[in-house]
């Protein structure tokens, strides 16, 4: 559900003024924050936050196409190991030998 557009975008008011106290040429520092659910405005552009994703904080670089969307979105919470099994090993195994027979290939000019 979207926020009303009469109420205006939210934006975390203590990080307008973290973003106010640094000094100017401190754009890469990083910003420590747990306001996942702020907004970006345009005036975070170029600025480094920290977001918190609940175990530790995430570099976020601001960008232009960034702006609307919510911090949280940059910082995911749940780490993605992979799927599959004994099965899925045996393949990217293959996977990797084929690779280095490849690499040696290309390296002696000869291909199979």
């Amino acid at each position: 559900m979207s926020r009303s557009l009469k109420k205006g975008p939210y934006i975390e008011p203590k990080l307008l003024i973290k973003i106010k106290k640094l000094p100017a040429g401190a754009k890469n520092t990083a910003i420590k924050t747990w306001a996942r659910s702020s907004q970006i405005s345009p005036e975070m552009i170029g600025y480094t936050f920290g977001v918190h994703n609940g175990r530790d904080f995430i570099n976020v670089i601001v960008s232009e196409e960034m702006v609307g969307h919510r911090l949280g979105e940059f910082s995911p919470t749940r780490k993605f190991t992979r799927h599959g099994g004994k099965m899925q090993k045996e393949i990217e195994a293959a996977a990797k030998i084929k690779e280095q027979e490849s690499a040696k290939a290309a390296k002696t000019g000869t291909t199979k």
